[in-house]
């Protein structure tokens, strides 16, 4: 039996070290609170008609899509040229109902409504990194009526 302890006491040791590595690295850490002032900055920077405030949430890099292809944009100052188009009569709106945030692996979403030239039900999900939006997947639903009856039969 001793012969077996020393083996894994080495494997344990290189577990825990390698999980250690592959974690967040505290500057990468972000907490759910600061996930949601992330979202509700976001969403501010689309309600006050503030695109830049709303773009400097993302990556240099960061990639938006609606899938499978209704929308790409590939990059911050793409995403700051798309936000500045998103100005219809009357200005937009978005609304957080949900938001949730895995810490460990740096992965939130949220379910929200955003009104623009159409009314829109849907749910993001985003990757963080650097405390910044680096990957925003959305899927929406087109619909003119509130949230509240949108989601009448299962509302919580």
């Amino acid at each position: 039996m001793r012969g077996f302890a020393v083996p894994v006491l080495i494997c344990s040791f290189a577990l825990w070290t390698w999980s250690a590595v592959s974690a967040a690295t505290p500057a990468d850490a972000v907490t759910t609170q600061q996930f949601e002032s992330l979202m509700n900055t976001v969403a501010a920077g689309w309600n006050e008609g503030d695109a830049r405030k709303a773009a400097d949430c993302y990556t240099e890099d960061a990639l938006y899509t609606e899938p499978p292809d209704r929308q790409v944009y590939r990059g911050r100052e793409a995403l700051y040229e798309f936000f500045r188009g998103v100005k219809p009569a009357p200005p937009t709106r978005m609304v957080w109902h949900h938001l949730a945030f895995d810490a460990q692996e740096r992965i939130g979403f949220g379910e929200y409504t955003f009104h623009g030239n159409s009314r829109y039900h849907g749910i993001v999900i985003v990757k963080l990194r650097g405390g910044k939006i680096s990957n925003w997947r959305e899927y929406q639903y087109k619909s003119e009526v509130p949230w509240e009856e949108f989601t009448r039969h299962n509302g919580f």
